[in-house]
């Protein structure tokens, strides 16, 4: 075993620390000598604060290696309260280098891992089996938060010499279930399996999606698509699995929801770098949507930063309701304002679980969309129109539509095009929502509040308005409160209606 020292000094930093990323000093190894059959290097060093987003640590890998295996740990000393402490997050790329594109990307297991390895035949979860040719590589260190005292760290780099084991050919999930046809179909896009942060295997997932009623899917880990082979066994007529990643940057998460197979999007740049409008594009170019997630939480880099000027939609409520989805329906309800004001193409709202482990529910909440079948294309479709609504489980079911004076009908996400004056019936169907209250939202606000709902948990409220009115009208769910005049946690939420040519 070997050990050596990183230094980052003063110079380095002035020089570098207006870049995203610092490189260090490389690791060595020699070439494999016969007989050997694995060498280790230890390498230490402290990141003070302030320092870049990435740390990149390259290893000189010879030819012969079978198995590259990466270990780490970091001190956690005492901070003052209101001062973030130290967490350090970890990866992999190989000999293709760290390039923005991810074209040497081997893996991200964030701070969900303290050891990983990569080999032909098999990887760490949130690592990519495959060969470890020879070159130079590079552990890539992200430096969450630094303490006032600055970030220790230890890393243990070990080479396994040999043949290479057979590479894994990718078997993913069809694009397509078996459906019902037209109809309304509930999902999950925003879920962690083991594949990143969650406790979960793909079975566990799958397995709670269908006890939810779900009918889609969407694989979402942090920053790695490395879970898109391991879906193929669960997908099934009952159940369609689409593949994407949460692209987790320092200035929010973005979920990119049914990408193609083995679709990598990178996250390593801020808002300040301009550079998330091209990784907009990739996703799209893949085949996927845009969806901001939890656009106001609170957690350090998860406030949505980059504008929604490339999203196709946005996540307004994440998991458990809580008052920063309180603030992302407001936000939300201000685009639909600015997009009849500008004449412009309007965002559609989303609920995911963000579920993680143990007691977090899948489809808690989740998005029911029209859509003309039960696959990756026609989901997508109605997501993107905004053909959906939002629910807190399977229980919950809604009919929302506006009717005109001559018999005009339009649904959730559709316009009812009717003249200025013209009265417009707004109806609403609930089941599953006992002692719930409806809401009408409108351009203007909250316009209608009705009584709670029966026990039973099922009724219709109607409301009368017209287009000069409401330029729009959606419906809110809410359950009971005992806060007076804040507003009670959301049962529902649908996506507007447009009233007027």
């Amino acid at each position: 075993m070997c050990e050596e020292t990183h230094g980052i000094g003063r110079r380095a930093l002035f020089v570098t620390g207006a870049a995203a990323a610092l490189t260090l000093g490389p690791v060595s190894f020699a070439a494999a000598d016969d007989g050997q059959d694995q060498e280790t290097r230890t390498v230490s060093g402290t990141l003070p604060p302030g320092c870049p987003d990435f740390v990149y640590v390259p290893v000189e890998v010879p030819a012969g290696v079978r198995e590259i295996k990466v270990a780490y740990t970091y001190d956690r000393p005492g901070v003052p309260a209101g001062t973030t402490g130290n967490a350090l997050d970890i990866g992999l790329f190989d000999q293709h280098g760290t390039d923005l594109g991810g074209k040497g990307f081997r893996g991200w297991s964030g701070g969900a891992r303290t050891e990983f390895f990569v080999r032909a035949d098999d990887a760490t979860p949130g690592y990519l089996p495959g060969p470890v040719g020879a070159g130079t590589w590079y552990v890539a260190l992200g430096p969450y938060t630094v303490a006032p005292q600055g970030l220790s760290y230890e890393l243990t780099i070990t080479l396994t010499y040999g043949e290479p084991g057979t590479p894994v050919r990718p078997v993913y999930p069809p694009s397509r279930a078996k459906g019902r046809g037209r109809d309304w179909y509930r999902g999950d896009c925003h879920l962690h399996s083991w594949y990143s942060d969650g406790r979960r295997t793909p079975a566990e997932i799958a397995a709670l999606a269908r006890a939810a009623g779900l009918d889609f899917i969407n694989s979402s880990e942090h920053n790695t698509h490395s879970a898109h082979a391991h879906w193929a066994d669960q997908a099934g007529d009952d159940l369609l699995i689409m593949l994407g990643e949460e692209v987790t940057t320092r200035n929010g998460h973005v979920v990119a929801l049914g990408t193609d197979p083995g679709t990598f999007v990178d996250w390593r740049y801020r808002a300040r770098d301009n550079r998330f409008g091209h990784f907009a594009h990739r996703i799209h170019k893949a085949g996927g949507l845009v969806v901001p997630a939890h656009p106001h939480a609170t957690c350090v880099g998860c406030a949505w930063k980059f504008g929604f000027g490339e999203a196709d939609a946005v996540e307004v409520w994440n998991g458990p309701y809580t008052p920063d989805d309180e603030v992302a329906l407001s936000a939300w309800d201000a685009t639909l304002v600015a997009s009849v004001r500008d004449n412009r193409q309007w965002l559609p709202a989303m609920g995911n679980s963000d579920a993680h482990r143990d007691p977090d529910a899948v489809g808690m909440p989740q998005t029911v969309v029209l859509a003309d079948d039960l696959s990756r294309a026609a989901v997508q479709a109605g997501l993107r129109a905004g053909r959906s609504y939002i629910a807190e489980s399977k229980n919950v079911t809604l009919n929302f539509t506006a009717t005109g004076g001559r018999g005009e009908r339009a649904g959730i996400g559709e316009r009812l095009a009717v003249a200025p004056d013209t009265p417009v019936t707004v109806r609403l169907a609930a089941s599953g929502v006992p002692r719930c209250t409806v809401r009408f939202v409108t351009d203007e606000g909250v316009l209608l509040t009705s009584d709670p709902l029966p026990v039973a948990g099922s009724g219709v409220v109607e409301w009368r308005t017209t287009p000069s009115y409401a330029a729009y009208v959606r419906a809110e769910v809410r359950h009971e409160t005992a806060a007076g005049p804040v507003p009670g946690a959301l049962a529902a939420l649908t996506n507007p209606i447009f009233l007027g040519r």
